[in-house]
């Protein structure tokens, strides 16, 4: 459910972005989004049909850019892909690791008229 709230502050940072740009309507918002950020698209686009009615953006195309996980171990300093289910260092078999990429989740741009 917590996309709701994601779904409502995206769409305000767009709004008010386009408001600056005095545009008349936003056509496509791209949005970066990583594989733990635990960030459901379906819902999204749900809701954002939802809470953009009558608003400049009602009507826009989400487009989704995913970044992977990945991590460093921080026994052997080196850095991987996460795999679901498997978070030890391939490379020493260790799970001291940190989490490098994959928790992103941000409005990337946005395209008015």
């Amino acid at each position: 459910m917590h996309e709701l709230a994601i779904t409502q502050s995206m769409l305000d940072i767009v709004l008010e972005q386009a408001e600056k740009a005095r545009a008349k309507k936003v056509s496509n918002i791209n949005l970066t989004v990583g594989e733990l950020s635990g960030f459901v698209e379906e819902c999204v686009q749900f809701y954002f049909g939802f809470l953009a009615k009558e608003t400049l953006a009602e009507g826009a195309t989400l487009s989704f850019t995913s970044v992977p996980a990945r991590a460093r171990c921080q026994d052997c300093h080196k850095t991987f892909k996460l795999k679901e289910f498997d978070w030890t260092c391939p490379h020493c078999g260790g799970n001291n690791i940190e989490i490098t990429a994959g928790k992103e989740l941000f409005v990337e741009s946005i395209e008015v008229e």
